[in-house]
């Protein structure tokens, strides 16, 4: 398999970064939905997608921040994997799915006990197919979070994690700086709408204590920044003491070493999201883990061909290394020739 060639018409970080969003035309997939109810009342959505056979190999696919299961990424990752003859199920994170969540708290980079509890679940719908997981930015984050926190006994037998933001308070500081600021900028208004939908489907259910609990975060229409919202947000509604407290428990970086099972990483020296030194070096990973960085790609673009016929790197790359991974663990174990017995 050829290492990625980053298309000649998307040069830089931020065409590869917005040529998909803005002009690849959606796959058409037909999926079935599950709601997952969780210990704490909540819910999530679940898109599933690819053969209904109770052992073929199945990948959970995690989307990043602001996007969800209709996200062209994880659409074309869906198709991909089912041409392949493997199933899947796209998570939506709390309030992704087009609904919002039933709880005041919402969903963030750190969160992987909602990723523990949608494991287990399809570990138990599906207990003789194999389980891999594909992660996304936020997602990737919480994937490696939840890879790391589980160690040996993680059920997983793969795992891939794209575009990651191994340093939660070094990525909030890049987004700031330059172009990149955009981004900050769509992200700071759709998260701000997450919380203020909320806020009136609350008011019109009659749930007046949740509606306390996000009109006690305060006006929402200053926040600018990341350190902003998540000092603000993410910290009070989910148990940190403040933003820096928040980056520094949640951060993928520090779970790195502790994960066990074959895991991939793939980025972008261009990430406009990530500086070069909030990747990790080669002494933080375990053996088991295999990091891929290529010089361009910007942040999930990986966009290769020609115009009129665009090629998604990451949608032939994650299959092929996760078809790999699943090769190896179904191939029975070499017996050791006659020459190779001990005497």
């Amino acid at each position: 398999m050829h290492p990625f060639r980053p298309a000649w018409w998307l040069p830089g970080p931020h065409l590869q970064t917005l040529w998909s969003p803005f002009f690849r035309t959606p796959p058409q997939l037909a999926r079935q939905r599950e709601r997952l109810w969780l210990a704490d009342g909540d819910f999530l959505d679940l898109d599933w997608h690819g053969p209904h056979d109770a052992r073929a190999p199945l990948v959970l696919v995690l989307h990043g921040l602001t996007g969800s299961s209709s996200s062209l990424y994880v659409l074309g990752l869906q198709q991909r994997l089912a041409e392949q003859g493997w199933a899947s199920v796209a998570l939506n994170w709390r309030g992704c799915s087009g609904e919002p969540n039933s709880l005041p708290r919402a969903y963030h980079s750190g969160a992987s006990d909602d990723l523990a509890e949608v494991v287990a679940h399809l570990r138990a719908q599906r207990p003789l197919a194999p389980l891999y997981a594909a992660g996304y930015s936020l997602g990737g984050n919480v994937l490696l979070k939840y890879l790391g926190e589980s160690g040996s006994d993680c059920p997983l037998q793969g795992a891939v994690a794209v575009s990651v933001p191994y340093r939660l308070d070094q990525c909030a500081d890049r987004i700031a700086l330059g172009f990149s600021r955009v981004y900050q900028r769509h992200f700071m208004q759709a998260m701000r709408a997450y919380v203020q939908t909320k806020q009136q489907h609350f008011r019109e259910q009659g749930l007046q204590e949740h509606l306390r609990c996000l009109e006690a975060l305060g006006p929402l229409t200053q926040l600018r920044t990341f350190w902003d919202f998540d000092g603000r947000v993410t910290a009070p509604l989910h148990g940190f003491a403040d933003a820096a407290d928040y980056y520094r428990r949640a951060s993928s970086r520090y779970y790195l070493g502790g994960i066990r099972v074959p895991t991939l990483l793939i980025q972008a020296e261009d990430d406009p999201f990530v500086f070069r030194h909030s990747l990790p070096e080669t002494g933080e990973l375990s053996l088991t883990t295999r990091f891929e960085l290529s010089r361009q790609g910007g942040h999930v673009g990986f966009i290769e061909g020609t115009p009129r016929q665009p090629d998604y790197y990451l949608e032939r790359r994650i299959p092929a290394w996760l078809g790999e991974v699943h090769g190896r663990a179904q191939a029975p174990e070499r017996l050791p020739s006659a020459s190779e017995r001990p005497a």
